[in-house]
């Protein structure tokens, strides 16, 4: 058997290939591993690829043949199991090799970093620093300006933090640290462990599924912890944890949906688990987020909190992985490399042979069908923990009603009642803005995005229009463009407005606003939430960014203004996310002796799906809403594709998806849809149209795949358009 000679590399192309090198010159193919990165030769180019494997034999004549050009690790970045999970995960999403092996790295590695780069130097004020009055530096204006940013900001901040604030930084923090105002320190990516609490007694339901899964901790079982909001799943989390890493000395992974859910789980976990913590979310820069990565590599760490893209953290010692809020549509990567980081899960942890535990209140319907098909097993928690009574949920009926500002007054009396007996109330709205539209009322001129099918929401404090799909902003006009008229009407309410009206309404009381646009500042929503907890704000306002895992133990009442949104949504998926939404956001309701209440603002009071959610709860629901899906014959009792496609003119795009269609219509294993153009179909200055690709069986969807795939830039169409295909799309946007 003859020696391995040439080289197989993942590079970040959008290609459907590898490619084959020769090893750097003077440098031995033996010290070369799968897993290590290489500079090479990409056209024009330099990039960095990835070993995938050495090989006896290649089928690039040896002509056309390149030699790597450097050799970037001494020992492989990527073990053997990522290697075969970026490897399965091309195939399944039918992506370019090079863009999957470019996810599994942090930013800096793919940019050719050591790994070394995750030292960081942060700066951070002293305790004379912390009461100082900025005023009094204003002979020296730019370390005044940097003291008041540390003391917003209450944190350590990292020379890039400091930049970002505008101006030279290294001159003024040297004269603050000569003053003895701040200090510098090294950045530890690890978290360690706080004073230790003493954690609840479980319940019969909770010590069982805790006793289930570490029965079979040393095999792979998908596990769905199905438990009603405030029933304890976190509690199961970490006495499953404990055992894990601590007892058994292995390493566990939790993905959480959202950025906001990390601060207050994190919490939990470092006063529960005594070791070392990470976390991994877009609100890191990229050094700390190849720190945390680093630290899980080496061993240091023991556990990452993590969002969508920590499904790829290495995990030399793995243990368990841990998906909480397994619903949530943020686990699908919606751009590039489009995957699902709750499947990716599943498939590492039965490569690894260890448990997998998705965990909600509101299980997708997918994890339901898989606990019907028995691949999954299903961990009920039926109550809520210390015996909390569920809230009781109320439909107001408000077809024929005058409003006050979007309101309800059945709704303003309860909200009165329960104020009055010292509870909290939270408003949940998902649309932040003034207002969604603004409109003439003389010549029905309508303020509309140039770039988008889509109107421009007016956003009061800043003055400004602004289309939430592109981001494009105007100044609010002060006369109608068409015909002069003023003034115009702001029609609809988003949480900046009704900010306002609670405001009116409730003028004694403390009232805050969470959504995007308040929270933008680093560090912001985790302070919201904390003074939200302490009691701080008594009526709380917010989008999804509120309503989503939140334990906030004072709040007896909430109040749901525009379910209605989901019931006649154009995606399939729709009234799934509506009672998912709405079942979420009334969990947040009462807690052990306060009893909650929710009342959900509806013009359609009799609507099945929403009658059904309401009085026989979301097991219903979804066992309904799954016997649908089958009739229709839709995911997940089907598997389906999106093809894509965009350009500047509306024509191309269904051109190109016509030509890609055409190449399935002989003897495929499933059927094609459309092409159609998107529901909206002008965004962002370009033209969306989409080809819906579906198959009785997972394994016919792949057979129409493979032979598509390869094939679709070949076409002449495609140099007119940008294309890309989604395996199981979470939306048909």
């Amino acid at each position: 058997m003859s020696a391995d000679k040439y080289l197989r590399v993942a590079v970040p192309s959008p290609l459907l290939s590898y490619f084959d090198y020769l090893p750097p010159r003077g440098f031995p193919i033996s010290d070369i591993k799968p897993g290590c990165r290489l500079r090479v030769p990409f056209g024009r180019q330099e990039l960095i690829g990835v070993v995938v494997e050495t090989r006896a034999t290649t089928d690039v004549p040896a002509g056309k043949l390149k030699a790597a050009l450097a050799c970037l690790d001494d020992a492989p970045l990527l073990s053997d199991e990522l290697i075969y999970l970026a490897r399965w995960a091309a195939g399944y999403y039918h992506t370019p090799p090079g863009l999957v092996f470019e996810a599994l790295l942090p930013v800096r590695l793919r940019k050719g970093d050591a790994v070394d780069a995750a030292e960081l130097e942060r700066f951070v004020l002293t305790e004379a620093g912390t009461s100082s009055d900025p005023d009094e530096l204003r002979r020296a204006p730019r370390q005044a300006r940097l003291l008041a940013l540390l003391q917003r900001a209450g944190t350590a901040l990292t020379p890039a933090e400091l930049a970002a604030d505008g101006g030279a930084w290294r001159q003024g923090i040297a004269g603050l640290e000569d003053k003895g105002l701040v200090q510098r320190e090294a950045y530890r990516p690890t978290l360690d462990p706080l004073p230790a609490d003493t954690p609840p007694a479980l319940g019969k339901a909770q010590a069982d599924a805790v006793k289930q899964v570490l029965g079979h901790r040393e095999s792979f079982q998908a596990w769905l912890l199905e438990g009603v909001t405030g029933s304890g799943k976190t509690e199961v989390y970490l006495n499953i944890l404990d055992t894990v890493v601590n007892g058994d000395g292995k390493q566990a992974l939790v993905l959480v949906p959202e950025i906001g859910l990390t601060p207050q789980l994190l919490e939990r976990f470092r006063r529960r688990l005594q070791a070392p913590i990470v976390v991994s979310h877009s609100g890191l820069n990229d050094t700390e987020r190849l720190a945390a990565w680093a630290a899980m590599a080496s061993g240091e760490a023991r556990v990452m909190i993590g969002t969508r893209s920590a499904v790829f953290a290495p995990l030399p010692e793995p243990g368990i992985i841990i998906i909480d809020e397994e619903h949530d549509a943020s686990f699908k990567q919606q751009e590039g490399f489009r995957y699902s980081a709750r499947d990716l899960a599943v498939v590492r942890a039965q490569r690894n042979s260890i448990p997998v535990l998705l965990g909600s209140a509101t299980p997708s319907l997918e994890s339901l069908a898989n606990v019907e098909a028995r691949r999954y097993r299903r961990l009920p928690l039926p109550e809520r923990a210390g015996g909390a009574s569920p809230p009781r949920i109320d439909l107001l009926d408000i077809r024929g009603q005058k409003l006050n500002g979007g309101l309800a007054d059945t709704l303003v009396d309860t909200m009165k009642r329960h104020l009055a007996d010292d509870g909290q109330v939270m408003l949940f709205l998902n649309r932040r803005g003034y207002a969604p539209r603004l409109v003439c009322d003389e010549c029905g001129w309508l303020a509309e995005c140039r770039r988008c099918d889509a109107q421009l929401t007016v956003h009061q404090a800043k003055n400004a229009l602004q289309c939430h799909h592109c981001g494009a902003e105007a100044a609010v006009p002060i006369r109608c463009p068409d015909c002069s008229h003023e003034p115009l009407s702001r029609l609809g309410r988003g949480t900046e407005r009704l900010a306002e009206t609670l405001a009116e309404l409730f003028p004694d009381e403390d009232i805050i606003r969470i959504d995007r646009d308040t929270t933008a500042r680093k560090g912001e929503l985790d302070r919201k939430l904390t003074a939200i907890r302490d009691g701080q704000h008594r009526i709380l306002l917010g989008t999804q960014m509120l309503a989503k895992g939140h334990d906030f133990p004072n709040l007896t009442l909430v109040g749901i203004l525009n379910a209605d949104q989901g019931l006649f949504g154009l995606d399939f998926r729709s009234a799934e996310r509506m009672a998912q939404l709405v079942v979420q956001v009334a969990g947040r309701a009462g807690r052990a002796d306060r009893p909650g209440q929710v009342m959900v603002q509806t013009h359609h009071p009799d609507h099945p799906l929403l009658v059904q959610l309401v009085k026989h709860g979301y097991d219903a629901f979804a066992a309904t809403a799954l016997a649908e899906r089958k009739a229709a014959m839709l995911p997940p009792c089907t598997a389906m594709a999106l093809l894509r496609a965009e350009a500047t003119s509306a024509g191309a795009p269904r051109a190109f998806l016509a030509a890609a269609k055409g190449i399935l219509e002989d003897g495929n294993a499933g059927w094609a849809l459309g092409p159609a153009p998107a529901p909206m179909e002008r965004r962002a200055g370009r033209y969306r149209s989409q080809l819906l690709l579906q198959a009785r069986q997972r394994a016919g969807l792949h057979e129409m795949l493979n032979k598509l795939a390869p094939l679709l830039d070949s076409l002449p169409e495609a140099r007119k358009v940008r294309w890309s295909l989604d395996v199981d799309p979470a939306d048909l946007f």
